[in-house]
């Protein structure tokens, strides 16, 4: 009776014993899961901020571009340096990473059409004549794709941009169909009219008329947001009701994407803007042939020698560039894109410095 008894209590100790065992092991694993959790978000977290590093030092490479490149020449185009993608290779493979890399792109802001140019700020209350004649032209085509659209869909979405933008009006309403704060008020979702200058381009799509479809895809197409800026601001003398700045709208013809250069181009000569971009573009033994430093070289184009651009719309020069830096480490990734405008310090006996101001920076 005794021997069954030991048996019993030693059967018992092993299974406690297994047990206990048993509760060590889960705990064992769960602490090496929680472990592992943590340093792979220790990595995670350091990668990150390795990454935020890098594509913040591709957009400081390519501000330093876009200096050396003012101090080199007057004009800017698609001929050079910073919109050569081979070159730009070349300039990143002078910086290195020792993990991962970074790619860049440089496009120029002032190879769109400004929106903020619809009106004659500083003044701000009535149309800029020759900016409205170029988003007709510009809209009218992709509005023209959406069947349903209605007859005047393309002024109505005008007007409504441009009351948007005026101010000291007294909410005068332009046009039929404009659309001013009483409008916006009235909505589910109710908000005010700016009337001011657009902050941020996903700021149409706040404005009466301006779909999804147009402002991103239209027919398969492009949207209208990637050839409007809202960039392009100046300083002004004279301040008018406390504002000091200005939107020339002059678009680079040097950049300007062929949606653009036909809005530019005389109504029935829309066509020429595909020889207008061959031309600029045409290269012989790897080095572009014609140069483009003349506001008017647009004429020496197949076909163009009659054509005539209004001169308030155009010029070869530009300081607003978007930068977008895109950094890739251990299977991340991170994109950071900055607007940046080339500034000159105060003149002085050596004529002033040249610095890139960012005016935004995003991170993706």
């Amino acid at each position: 009776m005794l021997v069954k008894k030991i048996k019993n209590e030693r059967g018992v100790a092993l299974l406690v014993t297994l047990s206990l065992i048993s509760l060590l092991i889960v705990i064992v694993f769960e602490l090496n899961r929680r472990v592992r959790s943590a340093v792979i978000s220790s990595t995670a977290s350091r990668d990150r901020i390795t990454l935020m590093q890098m594509a913040s030092s591709g957009i400081a490479i390519g501000m330093g571009v876009l200096i050396n490149d003012k101090k080199e020449t007057k004009s800017d185009s698609l001929q050079e340096d910073w919109a050569n993608t081979e070159k730009i290779k070349e300039i990143l493979e002078d910086y290195g990473f020792e993990n991962g890399n970074i790619t860049l792109k440089i496009t120029d802001e002032l190879s769109k059409i400004q929106v903020n140019a619809l009106v004659d700020f500083p003044e701000g209350k009535k149309f800029n004549v020759s900016q409205k004649k170029l988003w007709d032209k510009l809209l009218r085509p992709i509005v023209s794709i959406d069947e349903a659209a209605e007859l005047n869909a393309t002024i109505d979405i005008i007007n409504s941009v441009k009351d948007w933008l005026d101010s000291n009006d007294d909410d005068a309403i332009t046009g039929l169909n404009g659309a001013e704060s009483s409008y916006y008020e009235s909505l589910d979702s109710p908000y005010l009219c700016r009337n001011g200058p657009v902050a941020h381009i996903d700021e149409l799509l706040r404005i009466k008329g301006i779909t999804s479809e147009l402002f991103y895809l239209a027919g398969g197409s492009f949207g209208i947001s990637k050839f409007l800026t809202v960039y392009g601001m100046t300083k002004y003398v004279k301040k008018v009701d406390g504002r000091g700045f200005a939107f020339k709208g002059k678009i680079n013809i040097n950049t300007a994407g062929l949606p653009v250069i036909a809005a530019l181009l005389p109504t029935g000569q829309e066509d020429l803007a595909v020889d207008i971009v061959n031309y600029r573009q045409e290269t012989s033994d790897s080095k572009f042939v014609h140069n483009l430093d003349n506001i008017s070289w647009y004429r020496d184009a197949p076909g163009c020698s009659d054509t005539e651009i209004d001169s308030k719309l155009i010029t070869t020069e530009s300081d607003f560039f978007r930068i977008e830096s895109s950094a890739v480490l251990n299977n991340m990734k991170m994109k950071t894109v900055a607007i940046v405008q080339r500034v000159q310090n105060k003149v002085d006996k050596n004529g002033g410095k040249w610095k890139c101001r960012v005016l935004s920076w995003k991170q993706e």
